[in-house]
């Protein structure tokens, strides 16, 4: 197979976008690897009851494909879904995309510049770049429960829900309280017989302010010049200022933790139920989440939240270590993803044999949450430091991929055959982030998959039209640069000075 621009693992948000934005910059010889068989990434595989995003829908979507028709202020699952396959099918990326194609390996040769990369179905394609588009939200965490092997009864996570399984009538057990788990709970209480809901740290919920969005609205946002922009824009800005009270002045965090624990008295009147909901950490230092019919789902007469720490899980259900046994037909783990291993499932080696997995197990290095010294036109999205406690992912993602297509475009222009983010830019970016980090509420002392195993915080700490303004192009001068063989009659690095020059 002749050599490709770039390989695209994903086709999700992140990876479409990158396959958009490349054909649109002229870039057409990339294929886009999908392990599964639809696009979608996160969107098609929780098909759990009431999946739904928690950023509004108006703002969850590509600034080039406005969605105009949302049904509800806040999309659920199938809608988004369907929005993605209508962009895969618009802009041409289905005839990009090798479905059943897991990617397994990828190793940089540094002679000729390239990434090789190895799917599990045996093929192999060989490219300039590579783009990891394949989202932190993909690998499911299964805690390691004592005696989870012995279980006779039905397991699984909510990302990978058992549709054959009907829970109607039967006894569940949900292991863990996340964003996952506060919308399925809510959809499953009414109809199963008795329902236990495991919590070990209770998250801060505020009000969802959810609606029907009407017809009349949905022409206004199609036929109106400017009215999609206008709704975008204002909820752009206000979700923008939730940083100021994340990051920049606590005080007003603190108001708003108020007000979130009057919402919350108010919403639950037992007060032993109340305090076992009642957060002991800092609004914001976990992901905050938003629901209006999580709290009425726990004050049902066949629903217990259980606080006791898991002993063990037994044949027949689970023990808690004041030894009491709850028998369960069903286990659902509301557990989240393995964020930080988010690229485990496959290895990837750069220059010197070196491997990502095994360099992030000593600490998640990264430039801009895109690049990674010693790994040559390897392109991050949603990388480290690039997560968000306040604004919509949608955002950063195109910020990454214009800098990324940037860069694709430049080594191309000035005949480069790599690009390597240079170690002290790589170390200057890591103590910048730690020390913008070090007062925010997201290092005030509670543990959350927001957190590396080195202990920093893989969040973007500010603003993100300061992200966007800092990744509106590629600068060489922080990149060690190497011209094409041809062109340069050696395979020598350009030197700084040269790299400037260009």
């Amino acid at each position: 197979m002749a050599e490709l621009a770039a390989v695209i693992v994903g086709a999700g948000f992140s990876g479409l976008c990158a396959g958009i934005q490349l054909r649109k910059a002229g870039i057409d010889n990339f294929v886009i690897l999908e392990k599964a068989h639809g696009v979608g990434g996160t969107w098609r595989d929780n098909t759990y009851p009431g999946a739904a995003c928690d950023v509004p829908s108006h703002l969850y979507s590509y600034s080039f494909e406005p969605n105009p028709t949302w049904s509800r202020a806040y999309g659920g699952q199938p809608e988004i879904l369907a929005y993605l396959e209508h962009c895969a099918t618009k802009y041409g990326m289905r005839q990009h995309i090798r479905f059943g194609a897991k990617v397994t390996r990828a190793t940089y040769d540094d002679a000729s510049a390239t990434w090789t990369v190895a799917t599990a179905d045996d093929q192999v394609y060989t490219a300039r770049s590579l783009i990891l588009g394949n989202g932190a939200l993909h690998l499911p965490q299964i805690p390691e429960l004592p005696g989870l092997a012995s279980f006779t009864g039905k397991t699984f996570h909510s990302a990978r829900w058992d549709h054959d399984f009907d829970v109607t009538g039967k006894r569940v057990a949900v292991v863990g309280t996340g964003a996952s788990s506060i919308q399925f709970v809510p959809q499953i209480a009414p109809v199963v017989k008795q329902l236990d809901v495991y919590q070990r740290t209770p998250p801060w919920i505020v009000p969802k302010p959810d609606r029907a969005i009407g017809e009349r609205e949905r022409w206004a946002f199609e036929h109106l010049p400017g009215a999609h922009w206008l709704r975008r824009t204002g909820l752009y800005w206000f979700l923008e200022s939730r940083v100021l009270g994340f990051a920049f002045a606590p005080k007003l965090n603190q108001l708003a933790e108020r007000l979130v624990l009057r919402h919350l008295a108010k919403s639950v009147p037992d007060p032993a139920l109340r305090a076992k909901l009642t957060p002991s950490y800092r609004m914001g230092c976990k992901r905050v989440l938003i629901s209006n019919d999580y709290y009425p789902a726990l004050a049902r007469d066949n629903v217990e939240l259980v606080t006791d720490n898991i002993e063990r899980v037994e044949p027949t259900g689970i023990r808690t270590r004041n030894g009491k046994l709850r028998e369960v037909d069903a286990i659902v783990f509301g557990t989240g993803f393995r964020v930080v291993d988010y690229v485990s499932s496959m290895q990837i080696i750069g220059r010197h044999g070196l491997d990502l997995n095994a360099a992030w197990q000593q600490s998640v290095r990264n430039y801009l949450g895109i690049n990674v010294s010693g790994f040559p036109n390897l392109f991050l999205l949603t990388g480290p430091n690039t997560g968000l406690g306040h604004n919509s992912m949608i955002f950063m993602i195109e910020a990454q991929v214009r800098y990324t297509v940037d860069a694709i475009r430049t080594m191309h222009r000035n005949a480069l055959a790599s690009v390597d983010v240079r170690p002290d830019v790589e170390q200057a970016f890591r103590a910048e982030m730690a020390r913008k980090l070090e007062k925010t509420v997201w290092t005030s002392g509670c543990s959350s998959w927001y957190m590396a195993p080195d202990g920093d915080v893989l969040l973007w700490p500010g603003f993100t039209f300061d992200y966007w303004r800092r990744t509106r192009q590629i600068d060489l001068r922080s990149y060690e640069a190497r011209a094409l063989a041809h062109t340069s009659g050696t395979n020598a690095k350009l030197t700084r000075q040269e790299a400037i020059a260009i």
